[in-house]
């Protein structure tokens, strides 16, 4: 487990989960520091990315600073297990699993468990998930959140899959608390190119919307 807890207030300055999956350990290396100095604050490796371990070891012993580094894709217990080894501040699910929700409420990790019917949402929310994440969000958009809200104020949702440069203001609009922005954030093509420049560029454009 990681002895560099979650930083609430570094998330709140800018409410987005970034979500590397299947970039390369290099590239990685290269896109974190980039990621801080545009003004974006969390950020998820998946545990389905080869080397996801030794990654979120690497930015936690070398990119914490100013970070919250998490785990994401996180669906059974022995990934939690590795993921939390590795020194994961945080976890991220696609579906409500109640052992990996109930595991990290206990252990006092943060964790964003993956949900989409008003009932999954609101177990999650009642097993303890520090926000659920509406997965996929693509479908239904922003309004979904805001009908979600509208019963259940209480509830804290990171919508997930789907969101863009065009609807995120949309998204925080209808009352979500967070986003989690995977491909439309970190741009393959710009990486691939190795664009540092570019890549920096495109993260503003995010962080700028955030701070709106």
């Amino acid at each position: 487990m990681s002895e560099r807890t979650f930083s609430w207030e570094l998330f709140n300055k800018a409410p987005l989960v970034g979500i590397i999956r299947n970039v390369s350990p290099e590239d990685v290396k290269r896109i974190l520091p980039i990621y801080r100095e545009a003004g974006l604050t969390t950020v998820e490796i998946t545990m389905n990315t080869p080397g996801a371990t030794d990654m979120i070891r690497y930015a936690l012993e070398n990119e914490h600073y100013g970070l919250n580094i998490g785990a994401g894709t996180v669906c059974t217990k022995e990934d939690l297990d590795a993921a939390l080894e590795a020194g994961a501040q945080f976890v991220v699910t696609p579906v409500l699993s109640k052992k990996v929700v109930k595991s990290c409420v206990k252990k006092g990790i943060p964790v964003f468990p993956g949900a989409y019917t008003p009932t999954e949402i609101f177990n999650a929310w009642e097993l303890g998930a520090s926000m659920v994440k509406i997965y996929p969000a693509t479908a239904l958009g922003p309004g979904y959140i805001k009908d979600l809200k509208a019963p259940m104020n209480q509830l804290k949702l990171l919508p997930t899959g789907g969101v863009s440069l065009e609807n995120m203001e949309a998204f925080l609009k209808a009352g979500a608390n967070g986003l989690g922005i995977g491909g439309q954030l970190f741009d393959k093509k710009l990486i691939q190119d190795k664009n540092w420049d570019g890549l920096k560029a495109h993260f503003l454009q995010f962080a700028q919307k955030l701070a709106l």
